[in-house]
Protein backbone atom coordinates (compact mmCIF):
# COMPACT_ATOMS: atom_id res chain seq x y z
CA UNK A 1 0.00 0.00 0.00
CA UNK A 2 1.15 3.51 -0.78
CA UNK A 3 1.12 6.39 1.67
CA UNK A 4 1.42 10.14 1.28
CA UNK A 5 3.70 12.57 3.12
CA UNK A 6 3.81 16.34 3.04
CA UNK A 7 6.13 19.01 4.42
CA UNK A 8 4.02 22.16 4.32
CA UNK A 9 5.63 25.54 4.98
CA UNK A 10 4.89 29.17 4.31
CA UNK A 11 7.25 29.24 1.34
CA UNK A 12 7.00 25.81 -0.24
CA UNK A 13 4.99 22.58 -0.10
CA UNK A 14 6.81 19.30 -0.66
CA UNK A 15 4.61 16.28 -1.38
CA UNK A 16 5.66 12.67 -1.85
CA UNK A 17 4.16 9.22 -2.46
CA UNK A 18 5.95 6.40 -0.64
CA UNK A 19 5.81 2.66 -0.18
CA UNK A 20 7.50 0.35 2.32
CA UNK A 21 10.89 -0.99 1.32
CA UNK A 22 10.89 -4.77 0.84
CA UNK A 23 13.82 -5.52 3.14
CA UNK A 24 12.93 -3.18 6.01
CA UNK A 25 10.27 -0.82 7.30
CA UNK A 26 11.78 2.39 5.97
CA UNK A 27 9.67 4.43 3.53
CA UNK A 28 10.73 4.28 -0.11
CA UNK A 29 10.01 7.33 -2.27
CA UNK A 30 8.03 6.69 -5.46
CA UNK A 31 7.40 10.26 -6.60
CA UNK A 32 7.67 13.78 -5.18
CA UNK A 33 6.99 17.33 -6.27
CA UNK A 34 7.63 20.79 -4.84
CA UNK A 35 5.04 23.56 -5.04
CA UNK A 36 5.51 27.27 -4.30
CA UNK A 37 2.91 28.06 -1.65
CA UNK A 38 2.17 31.62 -2.78
CA UNK A 39 1.22 30.41 -6.27
CA UNK A 40 -1.90 28.72 -4.90
CA UNK A 41 -5.01 30.05 -3.17
CA UNK A 42 -5.48 26.95 -1.01
CA UNK A 43 -3.70 23.79 0.02
CA UNK A 44 -6.58 21.65 -1.21
CA UNK A 45 -5.93 22.81 -4.78
CA UNK A 46 -2.26 21.82 -4.48
CA UNK A 47 -3.17 18.39 -3.16
CA UNK A 48 -5.77 17.90 -5.89
CA UNK A 49 -3.21 18.80 -8.56
CA UNK A 50 -0.66 16.40 -7.05
CA UNK A 51 -2.95 13.40 -6.65
CA UNK A 52 -5.18 13.73 -9.70
CA UNK A 53 -2.71 15.14 -12.22
CA UNK A 54 0.86 14.33 -11.17
CA UNK A 55 0.09 10.94 -9.61
CA UNK A 56 -2.77 9.75 -11.79
CA UNK A 57 -0.83 6.61 -12.77
CA UNK A 58 0.21 5.80 -9.19
CA UNK A 59 -1.92 3.80 -6.75
CA UNK A 60 -3.89 6.16 -4.52
CA UNK A 61 -2.30 6.43 -1.03
CA UNK A 62 -4.14 4.80 1.86
CA UNK A 63 -2.86 7.10 4.59
CA UNK A 64 -1.43 10.60 4.78
CA UNK A 65 0.63 12.68 7.19
CA UNK A 66 0.90 16.44 6.75
CA UNK A 67 3.71 18.18 8.64
CA UNK A 68 2.63 21.81 8.91
CA UNK A 69 4.33 25.03 10.01
CA UNK A 70 1.60 26.48 12.17
CA UNK A 71 -0.47 26.07 15.34
CA UNK A 72 -2.47 22.82 15.61
CA UNK A 73 -5.65 21.87 17.43
CA UNK A 74 -7.77 18.72 17.05
CA UNK A 75 -6.28 17.78 13.67
CA UNK A 76 -6.77 21.32 12.35
CA UNK A 77 -4.04 23.81 11.44
CA UNK A 78 -3.75 27.46 10.50
CA UNK A 79 -0.86 28.46 8.23
CA UNK A 80 -0.46 32.05 9.36
CA UNK A 81 1.76 33.32 6.53
CA UNK A 82 -0.76 32.14 3.93
CA UNK A 83 -4.08 32.50 5.78
CA UNK A 84 -4.78 28.82 5.05
CA UNK A 85 -7.04 26.82 7.37
CA UNK A 86 -6.50 23.08 6.97
CA UNK A 87 -8.64 20.30 8.42
CA UNK A 88 -7.23 16.78 8.57
CA UNK A 89 -10.72 15.30 8.75
CA UNK A 90 -11.86 17.29 5.69
CA UNK A 91 -8.79 16.19 3.73
CA UNK A 92 -9.46 12.59 4.70
CA UNK A 93 -13.04 12.76 3.42
CA UNK A 94 -12.28 14.77 0.27
CA UNK A 95 -9.34 12.65 -0.88
CA UNK A 96 -10.52 9.29 0.43
CA UNK A 97 -7.69 8.51 2.86
CA UNK A 98 -8.29 5.75 5.39
CA UNK A 99 -6.34 7.81 7.91
CA UNK A 100 -5.03 11.38 7.84
CA UNK A 101 -3.00 13.26 10.45
CA UNK A 102 -1.71 16.81 10.80
CA UNK A 103 1.38 17.31 12.95
CA UNK A 104 3.83 20.09 13.74
CA UNK A 105 6.53 20.26 11.08
CA UNK A 106 9.33 19.96 13.63
CA UNK A 107 7.82 17.48 16.08
CA UNK A 108 7.24 15.08 13.17
CA UNK A 109 11.02 14.61 12.89
CA UNK A 110 11.00 12.41 16.00
CA UNK A 111 9.11 9.82 13.93
CA UNK A 112 11.93 9.71 11.40
CA UNK A 113 14.75 8.93 13.83
CA UNK A 114 14.23 5.12 14.14
CA UNK A 115 14.29 4.73 10.35
CA UNK A 116 17.34 6.83 9.51
CA UNK A 117 19.93 5.34 7.18
CA UNK A 118 23.64 5.97 7.68
CA UNK A 119 23.85 8.40 4.76
CA UNK A 120 21.20 10.65 6.34
CA UNK A 121 23.15 11.63 9.45
CA UNK A 122 26.63 11.86 10.93
CA UNK A 123 27.91 11.35 14.47
CA UNK A 124 29.77 14.04 16.40
CA UNK A 125 29.92 12.15 19.69
CA UNK A 126 29.03 8.51 20.36
CA UNK A 127 28.32 8.99 24.05
CA UNK A 128 28.64 6.38 26.75
CA UNK A 129 25.46 6.40 28.79
CA UNK A 130 25.51 3.85 31.60
CA UNK A 131 23.09 0.94 31.84
CA UNK A 132 19.83 2.02 33.39
CA UNK A 133 20.01 5.51 31.85
CA UNK A 134 17.03 6.75 29.85
CA UNK A 135 18.31 5.51 26.51
CA UNK A 136 14.84 5.78 24.96
CA UNK A 137 14.65 9.56 25.28
CA UNK A 138 15.74 11.61 22.26
CA UNK A 139 15.79 15.37 21.70
CA UNK A 140 16.09 17.19 18.39
CA UNK A 141 17.01 20.85 17.92
CA UNK A 142 16.99 22.66 14.60
CA UNK A 143 17.81 26.19 13.52
CA UNK A 144 16.33 27.20 10.19
CA UNK A 145 14.00 30.11 9.51
CA UNK A 146 13.15 29.77 13.22
CA UNK A 147 14.30 27.49 16.04
CA UNK A 148 12.55 24.16 16.64
CA UNK A 149 12.91 21.82 19.59
CA UNK A 150 11.16 18.47 19.99
CA UNK A 151 11.66 15.37 22.11
CA UNK A 152 10.31 11.88 22.12
CA UNK A 153 10.50 8.39 23.57
CA UNK A 154 11.62 5.81 21.04
CA UNK A 155 11.49 2.09 21.81
CA UNK A 156 12.28 0.09 18.69
CA UNK A 157 9.80 1.39 16.13
CA UNK A 158 7.36 2.62 18.78
CA UNK A 159 7.46 6.40 19.07
CA UNK A 160 5.83 8.86 21.47
CA UNK A 161 6.31 12.53 20.60
CA UNK A 162 6.42 15.09 23.42
CA UNK A 163 5.48 18.64 22.43
CA UNK A 164 7.87 21.52 23.08
CA UNK A 165 8.16 25.25 22.40
CA UNK A 166 11.69 25.35 23.76
CA UNK A 167 12.90 27.59 20.95
CA UNK A 168 11.05 30.46 22.62
CA UNK A 169 12.77 30.30 26.01
CA UNK A 170 14.63 33.43 27.16
CA UNK A 171 17.99 34.13 25.55
CA UNK A 172 20.62 34.35 28.29
CA UNK A 173 23.81 36.26 27.40
CA UNK A 174 27.09 34.80 28.67
CA UNK A 175 29.31 37.84 28.10
CA UNK A 176 29.25 41.64 27.98
CA UNK A 177 29.32 41.38 24.18
CA UNK A 178 26.22 39.17 24.10
CA UNK A 179 24.48 41.45 26.60
CA UNK A 180 25.12 44.37 24.25
CA UNK A 181 23.63 42.31 21.40
CA UNK A 182 20.52 41.50 23.45
CA UNK A 183 19.93 45.15 24.41
CA UNK A 184 20.40 46.23 20.78
CA UNK A 185 17.90 43.61 19.59
CA UNK A 186 15.28 44.67 22.14
CA UNK A 187 15.55 48.23 20.92
CA UNK A 188 15.78 47.28 17.22
CA UNK A 189 12.77 44.94 17.33
CA UNK A 190 10.88 47.03 19.91
CA UNK A 191 10.18 44.04 22.16
CA UNK A 192 10.47 43.48 25.92
CA UNK A 193 12.14 40.07 25.78
CA UNK A 194 14.48 38.23 23.44
CA UNK A 195 13.93 34.51 22.88
CA UNK A 196 16.62 32.09 21.78
CA UNK A 197 14.95 31.91 18.37
CA UNK A 198 15.79 35.60 17.83
CA UNK A 199 19.48 34.62 17.89
CA UNK A 200 19.70 30.93 16.92
CA UNK A 201 18.13 30.88 13.46
CA UNK A 202 18.92 32.04 9.96
CA UNK A 203 17.08 35.26 10.79
CA UNK A 204 19.08 35.49 14.01
CA UNK A 205 22.39 35.23 12.17
CA UNK A 206 21.30 38.15 10.00
CA UNK A 207 20.35 40.20 13.07
CA UNK A 208 23.73 39.53 14.70
CA UNK A 209 25.40 40.78 11.52
CA UNK A 210 23.25 43.93 11.47
CA UNK A 211 24.16 44.62 15.11
CA UNK A 212 27.87 44.11 14.45
CA UNK A 213 27.76 46.29 11.34
CA UNK A 214 26.23 49.11 13.39
CA UNK A 215 29.60 49.49 15.20
CA UNK A 216 31.94 52.35 14.19
CA UNK A 217 34.71 50.00 12.98
CA UNK A 218 32.35 48.39 10.43
CA UNK A 219 31.04 51.46 8.63
CA UNK A 220 33.02 50.67 5.48
CA UNK A 221 32.22 46.96 5.43
CA UNK A 222 31.19 45.63 1.97
CA UNK A 223 27.82 44.43 3.34
CA UNK A 224 26.72 47.95 4.29
CA UNK A 225 25.32 48.73 0.83
CA UNK A 226 23.52 45.40 0.74
CA UNK A 227 21.93 46.13 4.15
CA UNK A 228 20.62 49.46 2.88
CA UNK A 229 19.12 47.70 -0.11
CA UNK A 230 17.24 45.04 1.88
CA UNK A 231 16.00 47.59 4.45
CA UNK A 232 14.05 49.38 1.72
CA UNK A 233 12.88 46.08 0.23
CA UNK A 234 12.75 42.65 1.89
CA UNK A 235 13.86 41.09 -1.40
CA UNK A 236 17.24 39.54 -0.81
CA UNK A 237 16.97 39.21 2.98
CA UNK A 238 16.81 35.42 2.70
CA UNK A 239 20.21 35.43 0.99
CA UNK A 240 21.89 37.40 3.82
CA UNK A 241 22.83 34.38 6.03
CA UNK A 242 24.55 32.72 3.07
CA UNK A 243 26.47 35.93 2.31
CA UNK A 244 27.59 36.13 5.94
CA UNK A 245 28.86 32.53 5.92
CA UNK A 246 30.63 32.97 2.57
CA UNK A 247 32.44 36.09 3.79
CA UNK A 248 33.41 34.26 6.97
CA UNK A 249 34.94 31.43 4.93
CA UNK A 250 36.84 34.00 2.87
CA UNK A 251 38.46 35.38 6.03
CA UNK A 252 36.33 38.46 6.70
CA UNK A 253 37.13 39.10 10.40
CA UNK A 254 33.86 40.85 11.24
CA UNK A 255 31.75 38.07 9.71
CA UNK A 256 33.95 35.46 11.45
CA UNK A 257 33.06 37.20 14.73
CA UNK A 258 29.36 37.21 13.80
CA UNK A 259 29.38 33.49 12.95
CA UNK A 260 31.26 32.64 16.17
CA UNK A 261 28.64 34.43 18.30
CA UNK A 262 25.89 32.50 16.51
CA UNK A 263 27.68 29.16 16.83
CA UNK A 264 28.60 29.73 20.48
CA UNK A 265 25.01 30.59 21.40
CA UNK A 266 23.72 27.56 19.50
CA UNK A 267 26.22 25.24 21.23
CA UNK A 268 25.29 26.63 24.64
CA UNK A 269 21.58 26.06 24.00
CA UNK A 270 22.25 22.48 22.86
CA UNK A 271 24.09 21.86 26.12
CA UNK A 272 21.13 23.27 28.06
CA UNK A 273 18.68 21.03 26.17
CA UNK A 274 20.89 17.97 26.78
CA UNK A 275 20.95 18.65 30.53
CA UNK A 276 17.25 19.46 30.70
CA UNK A 277 16.15 16.35 28.84
CA UNK A 278 18.99 13.93 29.77
CA UNK A 279 18.44 12.55 26.26
CA UNK A 280 20.76 9.56 26.49
CA UNK A 281 19.12 8.13 23.35
CA UNK A 282 20.59 10.99 21.38
CA UNK A 283 20.73 14.74 20.89
CA UNK A 284 20.02 15.41 17.22
CA UNK A 285 20.89 18.63 15.38
CA UNK A 286 18.52 19.25 12.48
CA UNK A 287 17.02 22.16 10.57
CA UNK A 288 18.00 24.05 7.45
CA UNK A 289 21.41 25.05 8.82
CA UNK A 290 22.51 21.55 9.93
CA UNK A 291 24.24 20.27 6.81
CA UNK A 292 25.70 23.71 6.02
CA UNK A 293 27.40 24.02 9.42
CA UNK A 294 28.38 20.38 9.94
CA UNK A 295 32.13 21.15 10.04
CA UNK A 296 31.51 23.92 12.56
CA UNK A 297 29.55 21.54 14.81
CA UNK A 298 32.62 19.29 14.96
CA UNK A 299 35.00 22.15 15.78
CA UNK A 300 36.78 22.51 19.13
CA UNK A 301 35.18 25.94 19.56
CA UNK A 302 31.64 24.58 19.21
CA UNK A 303 32.21 21.60 21.52
CA UNK A 304 33.90 23.79 24.15
CA UNK A 305 30.78 25.97 24.31
CA UNK A 306 28.57 22.86 24.42
CA UNK A 307 30.47 21.34 27.36
CA UNK A 308 30.72 24.63 29.28
CA UNK A 309 28.24 23.61 31.99
CA UNK A 310 30.42 23.70 35.10
CA UNK A 311 30.10 20.68 37.37
CA UNK A 312 27.75 18.88 34.97
CA UNK A 313 29.98 18.91 31.89
CA UNK A 314 30.87 15.23 32.37
CA UNK A 315 27.21 14.25 31.90
CA UNK A 316 27.26 15.88 28.46
CA UNK A 317 30.13 13.63 27.41
CA UNK A 318 27.86 10.60 27.83
CA UNK A 319 25.13 11.86 25.48
CA UNK A 320 25.31 10.91 21.76
CA UNK A 321 25.34 13.95 19.46
CA UNK A 322 24.27 13.47 15.84
CA UNK A 323 23.66 15.80 12.91
CA UNK A 324 20.89 15.25 10.34
CA UNK A 325 22.37 15.76 6.87
CA UNK A 326 19.23 14.95 4.85
CA UNK A 327 17.77 18.31 3.79
CA UNK A 328 14.38 16.65 3.17
CA UNK A 329 14.24 14.95 6.56
CA UNK A 330 10.89 16.62 7.28
CA UNK A 331 9.26 14.87 4.32
CA UNK A 332 10.98 11.59 5.21
CA UNK A 333 9.73 11.82 8.81
CA UNK A 334 6.17 12.58 7.67
CA UNK A 335 6.41 9.47 5.48
CA UNK A 336 7.53 7.42 8.49
CA UNK A 337 4.48 8.61 10.42
CA UNK A 338 2.15 7.94 7.46
CA UNK A 339 3.57 4.42 7.29
CA UNK A 340 2.78 3.92 10.99
CA UNK A 341 -0.81 5.00 10.32
CA UNK A 342 -1.20 2.03 7.96
CA UNK A 343 -1.16 -0.24 11.01
CA UNK A 344 -3.97 1.70 12.67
Amino acid sequence: MNFLACDLGGTKVLLGIFEKEKNNNSPKLIFKKKYISSDWSSFELILEDFLKKECKNITHPSTACFAVAGPLSKNNAKIINLSWNISGNALQNTFNFKSCELINDFAVQIYGIPFLKKNQYSIIQNGSASEGSNNDLHAIVGAGTGLGIARGIISGEKVKVLASEGGHVEYSPKSKLEWDLKMWLKNYLKVERISCERIISGTGLSRIAEWRLSKPDAQNHPLQQYLKKIKTSDAGRKELPEKICNLSKEGDQIMIEVEKIWLGTYASLLGDVALQELCFGGLWISGGTASKHFKNFKSDFFLKQFFDKGRLKDILKTIPIKVILDEEFGLFSAACRAKMLLKT
